[in-house]
């Protein structure tokens, strides 16, 4: 078989580069197993020359930096513009490369970033909360004053957005350093490189300035150097908490530089006494095995009463039965494959390690017959965890969930926050109970009976191993500026103490 091998994987100064790496990277599909293309990768070189142009990109008396907000919401839509005129055939290469089915890829994978880039266009206008510049209340001591708050881009922004939601995460990034003004270098996880090679090529149609937007490509070695490079002024990287802490430590021995780390989570889905459980189990299973539970706010713990354990897991089992798992290429597939062979062979050693310490499956689990070709996962519901054990709180990427009793509501509470994440969670049950408990979970986003999707306008993230920082929203968008405090006399020029 003939492998497309590409060379031009490099994005600088609105120019496409050779990579000049020597090596490269094979995208495989992970539903057929087969090749989709092979990337010549950046070399440590190409990352300096991409952070050298966006610093020059960056510079006060550049192009870019006389654009006005209007003219940067009138680019970022117009991207908009383009990511919309392609929504079929980018969400076919996505569930090619990614396994994400075709079906839920058009609004989930592409039509979701679309809205995000219209709604940072707003926010260029906008400024962040408050505005570009805002006045703070006279202060009388020790001397009457005024002051005005300068709200100004950070800089050079490194971004590295995970595989799962190729084009997603990049626009959370990518949409608010060009709303707020700043300058790019992104280096996408390799296996989502093919999508993103796209995604840059719609990208130069949008008419950035030079510089403003870089693309290197590569694996650990040209993140480490692009993360601790000591012109980059604020890295936003979306992965495991184990690579976030090994990419903030490079930031502060490179440049000291700002980061944003959105590193996933172990959500709780309370399901309440008062809640009609048989409603809760399609959504519960469908949230945790959604894009192959290759999310990082899946509902991969539910909690129920301990009564209700056995007829949760009868009706999990039935429902499991009628989800297709298969080709993300038809349409009425609904579970697609996990990212590779190895990955699932992780998971399924940690199934093993659990169940020889006493779990079984409540419902589901196991490959799905059939399919002898790409790396599918039947959805399954283990049973029998003990929730302390370390996997209890693991993240499997994977669509495997885990079901446990509780004894009463405060009991529930207490499972649910007995994780290092807190990414997310959802209680199901009647609203003014519903909010009241989900108030007492550690989580960035709680969701009441399973929410309405996701909203740019507000933010995303969570304390914990989930991260430090937000994105989306507007205490996201700020994560973009720093604040220069002007502050003046009103009654005259005075001196400083002791002078």
């Amino acid at each position: 078989m003939t492998v497309e091998k590409r060379t031009a994987s490099t994005y600088i100064s609105s120019t496409w580069m050779d990579g000049a790496s020597g090596e490269s990277f094979l995208s495989v599909s992970p539903s057929t197993e087969a090749p989709l293309g092979e990337t010549v990768t950046s070399s440590v070189e190409q990352v300096d020359e991409a952070v050298a142009a966006a610093k020059a990109a960056f510079h006060p008396s550049s192009q870019w930096r006389s654009w006005t907000p209007q003219m940067r919401a009138d680019a970022i839509n117009r991207f908009a513009d383009i990511l919309e005129r392609e929504t079929e055939p980018l969400s076919r290469l996505i569930a090619s490369e990614v396994g994400t089915p075709v079906a839920a890829c058009r609004a989930m994978q592409v039509g979701g970033p679309i809205d995000v880039l219209r709604w940072y266009a707003t926010m260029a206008l906008k400024g962040p909360r408050g505005g570009y510049e805002q006045a703070l209340p006279h202060y009388d001591k020790p001397v009457a004053s005024g002051s005005l708050l300068h709200y100004e881009p950070v800089g050079v922004v490194a971004a590295l957005p995970a595989y799962n939601y190729p084009l997603n995460l990049l626009v959370w990034k990518l949409g608010g350093a060009l709303a707020s003004g700043c300058t790019t270098v992104v280096l996408p996880s390799p296996q989502g490189l093919w999508s993103t090679l796209r995604i840059f090529e719609l990208l130069d149609e949008a008419g950035f300035p030079p510089g403003v937007v870089n693309l290197v490509t590569g694996g650990p070695e040209i993140g480490i150097h692009l993360t601790g490079h000591r012109d980059v002024d604020l890295v936003s990287f979306t992965g495991s908490d184990a690579v976030g802490a090994m990419v903030m430590s490079q930031g502060a021995l490179g440049s000291l530089s700002k980061a944003v780390l959105e590193l996933g989570g172990k959500s709780p889905n309370i399901v309440l006494p008062s809640a009609d459980l048989p409603a809760t189990v399609g959504a519960s299973i469908l949230r945790f095995a959604r894009n192959a539970g290759q999310g990082c706010a899946a509902w991969s713990r539910i909690l129920v009463p301990e009564e209700r354990v056995d007829e949760f897991c009868r009706l999990a089992e039935d429902f499991i039965a009628g989800v297709k798992v298969g080709d993300p290429m038809e349409e009425d597939s609904v579970v697609g494959p996990v990212i590779s062979a190895a990955h699932r062979d992780k998971v399924e050693g940690w199934i093993a390690e659990l169940m020889d310490r006493g779990a079984s499956w409540g419902a589901g689990g196991g490959r799905p017959e059939g399919l002898d070709q790409g790396h599918f996962m039947r959805p399954g519901l283990l049973r029998d965890v003990h929730p302390d054990d370390p996997l209890a709180d693991t993240e499997f990427f994977a669509p495997v969930g885990m079901i446990f009793g509780y004894r009463d509501v405060d009991h529930a509470i207490e499972l649910a926050n007995n994780t290092r994440y807190g990414l997310a969670g959802n209680v199901f049950g009647p609203l003014d109970e519903a909010i009241q408990v989900a108030r007492r979970i550690r989580a960035g986003t709680v969701t009441v009976n399973g929410g309405s999707g996701m909203r740019p306008d507000a933010p995303w993230g969570g304390p914990g191993r989930s991260g430090v920082g937000r994105e989306l929203g507007e205490d996201g968008y700020a994560e973009f500026f720093e604040v220069k405090h002007i502050q003046y006399a009103l009654a005259g020029i005075t001196r400083p103490p002791g002078t």
